[in-house]
């Protein structure tokens, strides 16, 4: 291949298997929704545990980023992405294969694990390949950017696709050609290097923080069916909080941790992680509870639903390509993420006033693409300045970092909103006037943590960081 294609062209080849990467990751969090009820009668879930093939790939991912993007920097990010690409090929083979539930929830599992290999390499990769061109970063991390919605997306329109005209193992499968594929490119185009001198893994760090993560979600998760005042919910939930705090201990005893607690002391590294955590805790349940608005209030079946979720993704993906970059080199990060962090609660609260008898082209669309541009404006600045703030060789864990904080944003945000979303009715499956009362509750909630976004930024980013005057720059410089 060196012999054919040009180093330039490489890097953008490689631009695009690290885009095809952070498109897999996240469309594996959303590919099994419509699936989920074969899934259940074929390998006989119950309704309360049928949560957990969504919930085994994030928990095990949002946990283990960190460890991805420690590794990243130990061994190297080009052969952790490759590592990564091999469990996620394992995991979908499991999760396709399996014939209980049992197995069905470990192969998920891998698949979050191999997830949080690639998650932040990948990253580490892209400011390999373009961090010295102020020019062209801001593009790469725009389409690196543009690719997660786009696999959000994909994930339900495929998923309809799939189940209705194949099998569901398929939704796993699908995996399987495309992490060959990129296994091939990877020594090709993608950087060699990047190693640390240091050769430790803080492995009981890793374990503490992953248990502790998982925890705190899975009490989360599980309190609208055991109840928030249960005995359980605040046992496992303290426990999750205690493993948290012993690996702050454990960090900041380490001789070699994990994460470097002084990582945070880079300006504006912690604002930007807040945000992107409220980011995640915002959109995802957006998303979530839009898609079963189309279907269970307006009577959407699941191909023409992911269609209609198109508009919204093709609006994001120009906002990150086009406009944001733009923005950033006009107004700085922190006023570009305040912007998106505004839009964004103002499409959630234009979200919130769906009518049972409402229509896509007045309840949704509109209100839907204020979102969207919201958040294309906020997701490219908190992403930029949370890995540019980082020395270079903490790249991958600054990486980690940040994936972990939108992750888990994710998975509390959802857990949240599903509880309020079943207090306000969104439980009674058939009434359709309920069900939307509870998703308008769900939309609301959203909106404030979308507004608590803007408002974090606002008091947290020390100072803005500074970008390049031409337009097409958009450096971040922290």
């Amino acid at each position: 291949m060196s012999g054919t294609t040009s180093p330039a062209n490489r890097r953008w080849l490689g631009l695009g298997v690290i885009a095809a990467a952070q498109f897999m990751v996240i469309m594996d969090t959303s590919i099994i929704g419509v699936a989920l009820p074969r899934m259940q009668a074929e390998l006989g879930f119950t309704q309360e545990n049928l949560s957990w093939v969504f919930n085994a790939y994030v928990v095990a991912l949002g946990g283990l980023l960190l460890l991805g993007g420690k590794l990243s920097d130990v061994l190297g990010a080009r052969r952790v992405f490759s590592a990564g690409w091999a469990v996620l090929l394992v995991g979908s083979l499991v999760a396709g294969l399996a014939g209980n539930v049992g197995t069905e929830l470990v192969g998920r599992a891998v698949q979050g694990a191999g997830s949080a290999l690639i998650a932040p390499s990948a990253l580490t990769l892209l400011f390999m390949l373009f961090g010295a061109s102020p020019k062209e970063l801001p593009k790469a991390l725009a389409l690196y950017g543009a690719a997660a919605p786009a696999g959000g997306t994909a994930g339900v329109f495929l998923g309809g696709v799939i189940t209705e005209y194949l099998t569901w193992p398929w939704v796993f499968y699908i995996n399987v050609p495309i992490a060959v594929v990129i296994l091939a490119l990877v020594p090709g185009v993608m950087p060699a290097g990047g190693a640390g001198s240091s050769r430790r893994v803080d492995l009981l760090g890793a374990l503490t923080v992953t248990t502790g993560l998982g925890a705190a979600v899975y009490a989360v998760v599980q309190a609208p069916e055991v109840g928030w005042d249960a005995a359980q919910t605040w046992w496992v939930l303290g426990g999750g909080v205690a493993l948290i705090a012993g690996f702050v201990a454990l960090q900041a005893k380490g001789r070699e941790p994990l994460v470097r607690l002084g990582i945070f002391r880079s300006p504006n590294l912690a604002a930007a992680n807040i945000a992107q955590l409220l980011l995640g805790a915002a959109w995802i349940p957006m998303w979530f509870f839009l898609n079963l608005y189309l279907q269970q209030v307006l009577g959407y079946s699941a191909f023409p639903s992911g269609a209609a979720l198109l508009p919204m993704t093709l609006l994001i993906m120009i906002g990150m390509i086009l406009l944001a970059p733009r923005l950033l080199a006009a107004i700085g990060p922190k006023a570009a993420t305040v912007a998106g962090m505004t839009l964004l609660t103002g499409g959630m609260a234009w979200l919130a006033l769906i009518d049972p008898d409402g229509s896509y082209a007045a309840d949704v669309l509109p209100a839907s693409l204020v979102a969207a541009l919201g958040m294309s404006l906020a997701f490219i600045p908190t992403l930029g300045t949370a890995i540019s703030a980082a020395r270079p060789e903490e790249g991958g864990l600054a990486s980690g970092i940040v994936n972990t904080s939108y992750q888990i944003g994710s998975a509390l945000g959802l857990a949240v909103m599903t509880a309020v979303a079943a207090a306000n009715g969104a439980d009674r499956l058939g009434d359709k006037a309920a069900l939307t009362e509870g998703y308008s509750a769900a939309f609301v909630g959203a909106a404030i943590v979308a507004g608590a976004g803007a408002l974090a930024t606002i008091a947290l980013f020390r100072r803005p960081t500074t970008v390049a005057a031409d337009e097409d720059a958009g450096q971040l410089v922290a």
